[in-house]
Order: C-alpha cells, then structure tokens, then sequence
C-alpha cells in the first residue's frame, strides 16, 4: 500500500476527487487537532509495559487490551517479530521511560507465515541490491513468540525480562492464547 493511492469515488461522499489516502489522514488530523487538548501526560507510559505486535491492519491493541492513550508503548513492525530495532526501542522504553513488563502479540493468519527468505532474493533481482534485514518468515506462530520472547529475555540491554509474556491473538475471535515459553 503506498500513501498516494487515490481513493475510489462514489458513494464516498466524503472523499474528494482526486484525493489520496495521505490528503484524507491529514483532514482527518485537522478534525481532530481542532477538538484537542493536551492531556498533560508524561512519555513514561502509566502502566509501565511495552506491548510488542505485528503491523496488522487487522489488530487494535488498544480496545483488544483495554488500553487507554498513556497506558503502554507499542512497537509494531511486520509480525510483531523481535528484531534488533524491537531491541533498541525495548531498550530505552526500560532504560529511559520507566516500563517494566514486555507483552508480545503474534496473530493467526500472518502474512508472514506465506513469506520466505527468497522474498530477498526476489528484492535483490528486482532494484539491485539485497536487503541487510532479514524477513523473519516463519510457519509455526507459536515457535516464533518463544523465540521472540527469548530474544528479549536474553538481550544485555534490556534489563527487565522476569515479566515478558507472548500471546497470539486469533483474528477470527479477537482472543488471546497465552504461549508457554518452553513447550
């Protein structure tokens, strides 16, 4: 998905002709900047966790968990895979903002879980260049939270790991299915 795409038009009465998807957001933040007010909060999120969850459009964390603006801080990225930047920002959210419990929200039906590593190969014949980052595919969900959650259990840098918990959320329910570290 690109942020130029232009809508459809028809019975979407509020979109403009010829708009994109980007014209839409920022009218949309205009709406809502117009009814803001600073709610005086501190970057340290009130719960003191971070919540680490795939990009999928299909997850709203915040109503799924019963969160509220200022509860966590939420990291997401395709998968919800623990990788180095999850690392880095795991690392100052403890260090530096105070939280303390990591939950990692894989989900049924990942797109991931369709991908290979060849998908560099494919971006490598296509502009030139092989990626540096890994894909991080995998078929088995619940092996990927265990690995997810050892890799921030065993991280030098992020000091509080006794309260790291993964969970994959079903798509089709909205539940989520707690997964055991070491099964």
């Amino acid at each position: 998905m690109t942020t130029s795409a232009s809508f459809p038009t028809g019975s979407e009465s509020a979109i403009k002709v010829g708009s994109t998807v980007t014209d839409r957001l920022v009218e949309a933040n205009a709406r809502y900047a117009d009814a803001f007010s600073d709610p005086g909060m501190d970057a340290r999120p009130v719960l003191h966790v971070a919540v680490v969850a795939c990009m999928d459009a299909r997850l709203d964390l915040h109503a799924a968990l019963g969160l509220e603006l200022g509860d966590c801080h939420t990291i997401r990225n395709a998968g919800g895979v623990v990788t180095d930047d999850v690392i880095r920002s795991l690392t100052i959210s403890q260090r530096k903002l105070g939280t303390r419990s990591v939950v990692l929200i894989h989900h049924t039906g990942c797109g991931l879980e369709s991908l290979t590593e060849d998908f560099r190969n494919e971006l490598e014949a296509e502009v030139g260049q092989r990626p540096a980052w890994a894909v991080e595919s995998f078929r088995d969900v619940d092996q990927d939270v265990r690995q997810s959650m050892q890799r921030v259990r065993t991280s030098p840098f992020v000091p509080h790991t006794d309260d790291v918990r993964g969970f994959v959320f079903d798509v089709k329910t909205g539940l989520l299915r707690e997964v055991d570290p070491v099964a």
